[in-house]
């Protein structure tokens, strides 16, 4: 996710980075090669002007050239110019009603920017926060549409709404809208036609819908790997309907970031979501402050903590510690957590949260097959043998290998490794209620 940019932004800095002093020149010299990393981005020509001038004029006054550490002084004028050109220090989430009323938000688009796996996104995490959906399958221009968002409904056990052989879209929203007043749904997400390109006969046909559903938000679905040209079409969506927020699909394989660095400051609308990968559940609200942190290799551990606590229970987490310190942490619990891990998503997009990750480390450096291969041996075992890994002899251990397409040796190697991890887990625990211990342990002082 925005790796490359990344990447020249962390060249950028060797100009100034670790500099007890920094010259005009220094200055000149860094912002050249933001300038450059942001026009090969495919940023807008005029938000890369506006955001190079604002910080050359910031970073050449007083306060940075005679601070006790430039360096970091001139990082921080970046990040916040980054933060404002994405939007603002907040993230705007979707301005809903009450539940005791519906809200409606129509999903607009070009056809194959993702509106329809969008709308059903959309549909699950506002699920995941209380609210009652309902999908409206108002496309009924492109072939299967209707039954793509009836298919991506039932995964996500959300109800979908339409009308075979229906040819009138807003005949369509009102059968919804009637569905949703009797069963009390108080959010209905219109999944809406497109064409290939903009069209006058596609915008008379939303205007229409938007008259009839007068939507609490109009959100426009682009694709962020298409960049300046995502950013052109949400100015024509706006300025033709009117918009109150975009969603740019496939963020997680943008690594150029043009569209979400121009959207703001081109077109005055939100980015308000960020589609990160093709599972349902894969879908974020964009917070400017964190991507900002992210770009310039400082991480983002808030959202990290998020995705851990959203597949992590408070109640487990404070047992495991107990476990741990009385060293009764058993191979179910390492399975459970190997699990666990798997349901926050991807390896390497966790390790880009970390600060001094990003760009670090790449998919082929990950080996998935090690996690595989564990996953795989210990869910061979019997639950008597996860919970007591003493009594797991040279014939289980062989029973466990052929069950598990692995080698005896293989099983041998996890079973060190757990009861290795399990003495460090303690002596970790015991060092975090004991600073004195753990500063003996790190040879330094604290």
């Amino acid at each position: 996710m925005l790796d490359k940019l990344t990447q020249k932004f962390s060249d950028a800095f060797r100009f100034i980075a670790g500099k007890s002093q920094i010259t005009e020149r220094n200055i000149d010299d860094a912002v050249e090669a933001i300038k450059m990393a942001l026009l090969e981005a495919d940023v807008n020509l005029r938000v890369v002007r506006r955001f190079v001038n604002s910080t050359v004029e910031e970073a050449k006054g007083e306060k940075v050239l005679r601070s006790v550490d430039p360096g970091q002084q001139f990082i921080k004028i970046v990040h916040d110019k980054l933060v404002s050109f994405l939007g603002g220090s907040g993230g705007e989430g979707l301005k809903l009603k009450g539940p005791d009323t519906i809200s409606t938000v129509l999903m607009l688009g070009l056809q194959g920017s993702g509106k329809t796996t969008s709308s059903a996104k959309l549909a699950l995490r506002l699920k995941k926060e209380g609210r009652k959906p309902l999908l409206a399958a108002c496309d009924l221009i492109r072939p299967a549409a209707v039954e793509q968002l009836s298919v991506l409904g039932s995964q996500i056990d959300v109800p979908v709404y339409k009308e075979e052989g229906a040819k009138d879209p807003v005949a369509v929203f009102k059968g919804a809208l009637s569905l949703a007043k009797k069963n009390l749904y108080d959010t209905l997400i219109i999944d809406t036609t497109g064409r290939l390109q903009i069209d006058e006969i596609m915008m008379a046909e939303l205007i229409r819908l938007k008259d009839a559903a007068k939507p609490d938000e109009l959100l426009l679905v682009a694709d962020s790997m298409t960049g300046q040209s995502a950013v052109d079409i949400a100015k024509t969506f706006d300025e033709k309907i009117g918009l109150s927020g975009v969603v740019l699909t496939k963020f997680d394989s943008d690594t150029r970031g043009g569209a979400a660095l121009s959207l703001k400051t081109v077109t005055g609308k939100a980015l308000k979501f960020v589609g990160t990968g093709e599972k349902p559940e894969d879908f974020e609200p964009f917070y400017p402050e964190r991507i900002a942190g992210r770009i310039l290799g400082m991480g983002d551990v808030v959202s990290l903590v998020e995705k851990a606590q959203e597949v992590i229970d408070q109640k487990e987490a404070i047992e495991l510690q107990k476990k741990m310190e009385k060293e009764t942490f058993t191979l179910d619990d390492w399975l459970n957590q190997l699990r666990s891990v798997k349901k926050m998503g991807s390896l390497q997009k966790m390790l880009e949260m970390i600060p001094g990750m990003a760009g670090q480390i790449s998919e082929d450096d990950i080996n998935k097959e090690d996690f595989k291969h564990q996953e795989a041996i210990l869910s061979s075992m019997t639950a008597k043998e996860r919970n007591n890994h003493l009594i797991i002899g040279p014939s289980r251990r062989s029973r466990i290998a052929k069950g598990s397409g692995t080698s005896v040796a293989e099983v041998g190697r996890l079973i060190k490794k757990f009861e290795k991890m399990r003495t460090m887990m303690k002596k970790m625990t015991k060092m975090g209620k004991n600073p004195q211990a753990l500063q003996q342990m790190m040879g330094g002082r604290m």
